[in-house]
Parts: structure tokens; C-alpha cells; sequence
């Protein structure tokens, strides 16, 4: 979401948000646990295009101004509301709240989120894993082998460079699985990643003990089956914690119920309303007419999830300790979750990792590589072919609505290997720079976000346009460079809006 030709992007706004709402709050919970001498442990997954914004010095500026509005509006808001005291509060509240966050991101953590979580990575709290490059939906990339690789080698070098240390668990977006991959994790040596339950449960040959404990596959890695329980009690809005009608509800902002005359000088544009940050409403029901958010209600109903949450845990794995061997369940989220959806994440999070270390002895926190150390012996399974989405397959990146961008990314994968074979043994400091832009529009242009988005249509405008221009800038530069007539401007203009990944490794396409 990085889009420096412009002085303002709306999607831009998508990584402001969650840092505000997601980064800053987790890293707040996280630390505090750590400074409080809770012995918890937990596995993050940090993407390289997550990195890679986090640390642009673009998108940090930006975020300082996106920060400064929303701060602008809520002391604004104070005064508006001041005859109103539920609303004043909640306005007094998210001034705080958006000063605090200035004040952490700027002096406590001088603008690098990243390196706060690599710290907290070396007190043993936390471990951080890697993921594909450009979190490619992988199952859909085979037909190109050398880019499914690719994908994965990028990932785990920019893991390397961003944290100093080699990753030994992987996170494969969205939990997608083909054979294929089990190879390539342990060429890069990885030795653990999660797929869905199925993809376990009808894995060759049958696994022993379902989905409760890893098994290594035919090429080494290990799998651990995600427990879909417990997942669903947390994530589904339907049948989960986030949908009580005493929390915040996502949609209804502020930035869309205000007068626009009165909001714009905390708007980008004079004419466009967008998300403010400021929400003063719970989910009370499905209507359009919400009741005013009341903290203290949510913080008393976010405690009592927490409470459900380790008792259900404690009475699963109770009823899993009958069957003869120490089992484990792996719950993984979209970070985004904690905070950005579900606005009362974060606290959860923190009441049930206290809760589960001071309130109980039935299980331990723990994260897939300790489990492994301490149980090296487990079965070989080859996992099936398998996802977390809807239906548990490829359907949800691969449908009507997205099929069509497929043939050009496979056409642009075997440019791609082409052009990587072509220069192997010998290339000029400028055809290098080439080359490293080739694969980086190529990467961008197989981010599994632009397929999802196409599905679900948020934001199909969007993501056609991020597929053709990378696609198009792509297919440029491929020509220029068979014809050795390379636009060093237009090379430079490429560079300029997409610039991650400055070490890329293009001869993994080889």
C-alpha cells in the first residue's frame, strides 16, 4: 500500500489503520506482559510487505500525518460534544489514545515497529516466523515452479536481513498447501509451518493423532494442523466473541455520520469521506440504528470471553489427555483480528494469556518449535492440498471473478525464468537493476490480496489496477531489456513506486 506518486492514497489509510488499531495495541499488550514477568510464549508471523512498509521512510512520514488528523479531529470532537458526557468520554478517549500512539511510535520506538518486535523476539517471549515474499496464494503459483520458489527464498532472506537470524517456522499465506512445498521449506531449512485440519486429516497416510500433534513430512518440515474449535469460538463474527453486541462496531464511523463541511480539514481530500477512526457506536444489532459504545460494558464482557475461552481450552485438552499422548492445539489468527476488527482483541489477548499462566495448570503456552524440541518423534505424513478458506480449497482465489489474472501471472513467471536464465553468467551492473525490478513487480503482481479483493468485491477497482500496472510495468521492462533498450527513466520511475526488497536475489528464478 505504498503509492508515492501520489501525496495522498486512500488505501494507504488500510496499513495506517491497522497500525494504530492492531501494531501499536499488540506491541503495547506484549510488552507489558514481558515487563511484568509473564512467562507466556507466542508466534507471530511479520510478512516481508508488511516489513517493508512498516519501515519506508514514506510511509512513516505519512503515518505521522495520518496520526496528527485523527488527533486534530478528536480534540475537535471534545469540544463538539461537551454538552453530551458518553460522547465526550469516548471522544477524550480516542485523543488519548491517538496522542499515545504518536508519543510510542515516535520517542519510545523512533518510528520502527518492526524492531520493537525483534526485540521482543530476543527475550523469548515471542517467535517470529516467516512468509512468502509477497504472501502469493502458493497452490496457485506451481505452474511455475521456479516462482513458487522464488517466493519462498525472497520470504526467508528478507527474514534474515530484517531480524539477524535464519526463521524456523513458516507461515504459508493463507494457510495454502501443495506438495510442492515441502521441498522447498526444507531446502531453505524450515522446520515447521501450520496448514488447515483437513489438510492434515486427509494427509498419506491417515495421521495417528488427528490434528493434535505435528507430523513431519516426506521431505522433512514439519505440519501442524490449525484447530478449528477454537479458531471459530474467537474469529466468526457469527458464532464467536467479536460479534457481542457490547463491542465496537467496525463500520460506523465518524468520518461517514459528520457533516463533511465539518470534517474536512481532517480529510485529505475536500470531497471524499473515509474512516476517521473514530467509532462511537457498539454492534447492538443488525440495524442501521446503533447505541453508544460504553467501554466499561465491553471491558466487562471482553473478561468474560477470556474466562470462556480458557475454560473450554482447559476442558478440551482434558478430554485430549485421555488419549495417551501430550497433545497440542494451534490457534493461529490474522493479527489484524486483535484490535482493527475487533476493536477489544487486544485486551482479550492479554486477559487470557494471564489467565491461562496464573489461573490454571492444565495446559502451558507454548509455540510449535518448542513443542517439536521436546517432541522430536512424530509420523510422516505427505499433507493434503489445502487452505483456510472458504471451503477449505483454492475457490476463494480462484473464481469467475479472478480467474483471468492467472494466465497473465503465469506468462510473466516463465518471462520471468526466461530472462533470469538468459543473464545467469554474466550481466552489467544496469541489467542487474533490471532484473532485480522484474521480479519485484512480478512478486507485487502475486500478492494473494488482489484475487481475494476481486472475490469479495471491497475493492475490485483497486486490485484490477494494482494487477495491470505491475503487470504492464512487468512486461515493459522485459521488452526493453530482450531488446537491450532499456528507458533508464522509466527504470528509475519503477524503482521509485516499488522499491522493496533492495538485496533481491533474481537468480532464484533460475
Amino acid at each position: 500500500m505504498r503509492h508515492p506518486e501520489h501525496e495522498d492514497f486512500l488505501e494507504e489509510d488500510w496499513l495506517f489503520e491497522a497500525i494504530t488499531e492492531s501494531y501499536i495495541p499488540l506491541l503495547i499488550v506484549l510488552q507489558r506482559l514481558v515487563h511484568d514477568g509473564v512467562a507466556f510464549k507466542l508466534t507471530l508471523s511479520l510478512t516481508p510487505t508488511l516489513c517493508s512498509m512498516l519501515r519506508d521512510p514514506l510511509l512513516r512520514a505519512r503515518y505521522l500525518r495520518y496520526i496528527d488528523r485523527a488527533t486534530g479531529l478528536a480534540r475537535q470532537e471534545i469540544e463538539r460534544n461537551r454538552d453530551d458526557e458518553p460522547l465526550r468520554e469516548l471522544s477524550q478517549f480516542y485523543f488519548d489514545t491517538f496522542t499515545e500512539c504518536r508519543r510510542r511510535f515516535v520517542e519510545e520506538w523512533e518510528c520502527d515497529l518492526v524492531g520493537a518486535f525483534g526485540r521482543l523476539q530476543d527475550t523469548g517471549a515471542i517467535e517470529i516466523i516467516a512468509s512468502a515474499a509477497t504472501h502469493g496464494f502458493l497452490p496457485l503459483l506451481q505452474q511455475s515452479p521456479e516462482a513458487l520458489r522464488a517466493q519462498v527464498l525472497i520470504g526467508c532472506d528478507h527474514y534474515r536481513e530484517t531480524f539477524g537470524c535464519a526463521p524456523r517456522g513458516f507461515w504459508l499465506p493463507e494457510c495454502g498447501y501443495t506438495p510442492a512445498l515441502d521441498q522447498i521449506l526444507q531446502e531453505v531449512n524450515i522446520r515447521w509451518f501450520i496448514v488447515d485440519a483437513h489438510g492434515l486429516l486427509f494427509g498419506k497416510p491417515r495421521p495417528r493423532r488427528a490434528s493434535y500433534a505435528p507430523c513431519y513430512t516426506p521431505s522433512g518440515p514439519a505440519a501442524f494442523g490449525r484447530d478449528r474449535e477454537s479458531s471459530r469460538q474467537v474469529w466468526s463474527a457469527h458464532e464467536g466473541y467479536p460479534g457481542d453486541p457490547a463491542y465496537r462496531d467496525f463500520y460506523r464511523d465518524a468520518g461517514y455520520d459528520l457533516p463533511l463541511d465539518y470534517l474536512r480539514p481532517f480529510l485529505p481530500s475536500p470531497t471524499t469521506r473515509k474512516f476517521t477512526g473514530l467509532k462511537y457506536h457498539r454492534i447492538t444489532g443488525r440495524e442501521r440504528d446503533k447505541e453508544i459504545y460504553r467501554r466499561d460494558w465491553a471491558e466487562n464482557v471482553v473478561e468474560i470471553h477470556a474466562n470462556h475461552f480458557l475454560d473450554a481450552r482447559r476442558k478440551q485438552l482434558a478430554d485430549l489427555g485421555t488419549l495417551g499422548f501430550d497433545p497440542i492445539v494451534v490457534i493461529p489468527f490474522d493479527a489484524e483480528l486483535f484490535g482493527h476488527w475487533w476493536f477489544e482483541g487486544p485486551r482479550f489477548l492479554d486477559l487470557f494469556i494471564r489467565k491461562a499462566i496464573y489461573d490454571q495448570r492444565d495446559f502451558q503456552l507454548t509455540t510449535p518449535g518448542e513443542y517439536l524440541s521436546q517432541h522430536p518423534t512424530q509420523q510422516i505424513v505427505a499433507p493434503a492440498a489445502s487452505s483456510w478458506g472458504e471451503n477449505g480449497h483454492s475457490e476463494m482465489w480462484l473464481d469467475p471473478a479472478n480467474s483471468w489474472i492467472y494466465p497473465h501471472l503465469h506468462a510473466a513467471a516463465h518471462r520471468m525464468t526466461k530472462a533470469a536464465r538468459v543473464n545467469a553468467n554474466q550481466t552489467t551492473a544496469f541489467a542487474d537493476r533490471v532484473l532485480k525490478q522484474l521480479a519485484r513487480e512480478l512478486l507485487l503482481a502475486q500478492s494473494s490480496d488482489w484475487a481475494f479483493l476481486m472475490k469479495t468485491g471491497t475493492a475490485t477497482e483497486y486490485a484490477t489496477k494494482r494487477i495491470h500496472d505491475h503487470l504492464l510495468r512487468f512486461n515493459r521492462l522485459y521488452e526493453q531489456l530482450v531488446a537491450n533498450q532499456t528507458d533508464e527513466a522509466f527504470l528509475s520511475d519503477c524503482e521509485h513506486r516499488d522499491n522493496l526488497f533492495p538485496n533481491l536475489n533474481w537468480r532464484y528464478y533460475l
